[in-house]
C-alpha cells in the first residue's frame, strides 16, 4: 500500500509570503511546538464562538420575542437562520480554502462572524437579528468549514491525531457550555451581550490568528459558482424541510421541501460527477475509508442528537424531575466525551482508528441501550454512569474518526475534507432531531415515544461502528 500511505501522508507547508504567516519548521511538517501551540489556541478561540452560538440563543428566544414584539413561532428563525447559513456554505467555503488558503478563509470568516456579532446585539427588530445571523452563520462556516484541514498543516504527521482530539474536545466543551454560558450572562444582562461577549474574544482570536497561522497550498482552479448555489440550495431546502417535519401543520409543506432538495440534490451531484475537482467531493468518496467515516459520522450524530433530545422529556415527563435536576442529571455525558476527546486522540496516533472508533461507537450504543432499560425508579448513579459509558463512547469514537477523514483525503482536497467532516456534523444533528420531532408526532404517550427514539438511536450507533470497523487506515 505504499502509494495510498503517501497520498495521505502530510508534505512540507509551503513558505508563505506574508511576513506575519508562519513558515513550517525547516526540514519537517508543522509548525515548531511554540507556534503550533499558539494555532491552536487561535483555532480554539474561532471554534468556541461559532459552535457555542449555534446553542446560546436558544435559552434566550423567548425573551428575544418578547422585546422584539414577535411571536415565538417567528423568533425561531433566529436559531434556523445561523443553521441554514452554516450548513449551505460550508461546502463552498472549503472548496474556496482550496483555491486562496485555508488561512484567508479562516481569518475572513472571524472577522465577519465579530462584525456580525456586533450588529447582532444592535439589531432594533427581528428581519435585522435574522439578517445578521444568517451573516454571522457565513462567518462560522468559514471557520468551521477549513478548521480541520488547517491542523493538518499545523501538527506534523505524527501527532495529526492528537491535534484533531484537541479540537474535538473543544467543540465538546463549547457545545455542553452552551445553555449554562446563556444562563449566566441572562442572569446579569440583556440578550444583546449574547453575542457582545464575542466581540473580546473574537479579536483576541484574530490578532493570535494572524501571526501563527500557517500559509498552506493553493489551487489553480477557478470556485465553481454555479455548483456554490446548488449546494446553498439543496442544503437551505433539506434544513428548512427537517425542521419543518416537528409539527404536524408545516409537515405537508417540508416533505414538498425535502422533495425538491432531492430534486436539485441530483442536479447538483450530476454536475459534480463531470468536475475535475468537485466541490461536493464525490471524488473523495470513492476513496472507501472517507466515505465510510462519512457514514460513521453522521450516523453517530444523529444518534447522540436523538438520544439527548429525548431524554430529557423522559427525565421531566415521566420521572418528572425539575428541570435543574436534568440539566445536572445530562452532565455527565458532555464531560465524559471532553475527558476521553485528548485521549482517544493520542490512542489514534498508535492504534488503528476504524478499530478505536467502532469500539467507541459499540459503547454509544451500549450506553443508550442501557439507559432505555433503567428500572421505573431508577437511582441518580443509575443514570450518571449510563450517561458516562455514552460520553465516553462517543468521545473514543470521534477522534480516530476525525483523523481518517483527514488523512484518507489528498493533501491538496484537505479542504474539502474539512468541510465534509462539519457538514456530516451538522446533517447528522439535523436528521436527529426532525427524526425525534417525527417519532413523538407519530407515538402516543411519552414512554412509548421516548422508548422508540432511543431504539432509533441504538441502531444509528450500531451502524456507525460496522461502518467503523469496515474501514482500512490509510
Amino acid at each position: 500500500m505504499p502509494a495510498r500511505r503517501e497520498i495521505g501522508r502530510i508534505a512540507r507547508v509551503q513558505r508563505p509570503t506574508d511576513p506575519h504567516d508562519t513558515p513550517a519548521r525547516p526540514g519537517g511538517d508543522g509548525l515548531a511546538p511554540r507556534e503550533r501551540m499558539l494555532a491552536l489556541i487561535a483555532i480554539g478561540l474561532a471554534m468556541t464562538l461559532a459552535v457555542l452560538d449555534g446553542a446560546i440563543v436558544n435559552v434566550a428566544l423567548p425573551v428575544m420575542a418578547k422585546d422584539l414584539a414577535v411571536a415565538p413561532s417567528a423568533a425561531i428563525f433566529v436559531v434556523n437562520g445561523y443553521q441554514i447559513a452554516v450548513t449551505a456554505a460550508l461546502l463552498p467555503l472549503a472548496s474556496l480554502g482550496e483555491i486562496v488558503g485555508y488561512r484567508r478563509v479562516y481569518l475572513a470568516g472571524l472577522v465577519l462572524f465579530t462584525l456580525a456579532s456586533l450588529a447582532c446585539a444592535l439589531s432594533p427588530s427581528l428581519p435585522i437579528l435574522v439578517a445578521a445571523r444568517l451573516a454571522q452563520g457565513l462567518g462560522a462556516a468559514g471557520i468551521m468549514s477549513v478548521n480541520i484541514a488547517l491542523v493538518r498543516f499545523i501538527y506534523p504527521h505524527r501527532l495529526i491525531g492528537r491535534g484533531v482530539g484537541n479540537v474535538a474536545l473543544i467543540v465538546a466543551v463549547a457545545s455542553a457550555a452552551g445553555p449554562t454560558v446563556a444562563a449566566a450572562i441572562l442572569s446579569v444582562a440583556t440578550w444583546p451581550w449574547l453575542f457582545l461577549v464575542n466581540l473580546p474574544v473574537g479579536l483576541a482570536a484574530l490578532a493570535v490568528g494572524l501571526r501563527t497561522l500557517p500559509q498552506t497550498p493553493r489551487s489553480a482552479r477557478r470556485f465553481d459558482l454555479p455548483s456554490a448555489l446548488l449546494n446553498a440550495l439543496t442544503f437551505g431546502l433539506l434544513i428548512v424541510g427537517v425542521d419543518g417535519l416537528g409539527s404536524p401543520a408545516t409537515r405537508n409543506t417540508a416533505w414538498v421541501e425535502i422533495a425538491g432538495a432531492v430534486g436539485v440534490g441530483t442536479i447538483f451531484v450530476r454536475h459534480q460527477l463531470r468536475t475535475p475537482s468537485p466541490l461536493l467531493p464525490v471524488d473523495l468518496l470513492r476513496i472507501p475509508a472517507f466515505a465510510l467515516s462519512m457514514v460513521a459520522s453522521v450516523s453517530a450524530f444523529a444518534a447522540q442528537m436523538i438520544a439527548t433530545i429525548a431524554l430529557p422529556f423522559y427525565f421531566q415527563d415521566v420521572l418528572h424531575l425539575t428541570e435543574a435536576r436534568t440539566g445536572f442529571l445530562m452532565t455527565p455525558w458532555p464531560l465524559a466525551i471532553a475527558a476521553m476527546a485528548p485521549v482517544s486522540g493520542r490512542l489514534a496516533d498508535r492504534y488503528p482508528p476504524g478499530l478505536l472508533g467502532g469500539i467507541g461507537l459499540a459503547m454509544l450504543a451500549a450506553g443508550i441501550g442501557a439507559i432505555a432499560l433503567l428500572p421505573e425508579a431508577p437511582s441518580t448513579p443509575d443514570i450518571v454512569w449510563r450517561l458516562a459509558l455514552c460520553g465516553l463512547g462517543f468521545g473514543l469514537f470521534q477522534s480516530p474518526n476525525n483523523k481518517i477523514i483527514v488523512t484518507s483525503a489528498p493533501r491538496e482536497r484537505s479542504g474539502g475534507a474539512s468541510g465534509m467532516q462539519s457538514t456530516a456534523r451538522l446533517t447528522g444533528q439535523s436528521l436527529g432531531a426532525a427524526g425525534v420531532a417525527v417519532v413523538f408526532g407519530l407515538t402516543a404517550g411519552h414512554g412509548a415515544a421516548i422508548a422508540e427514539a432511543l431504539a432509533c438511536a441504538v441502531a444509528l450507533a450500531a451502524l456507525g461502528a460496522l461502518a467503523s470497523v469496515l474501514r482500512r487506515t490509510p
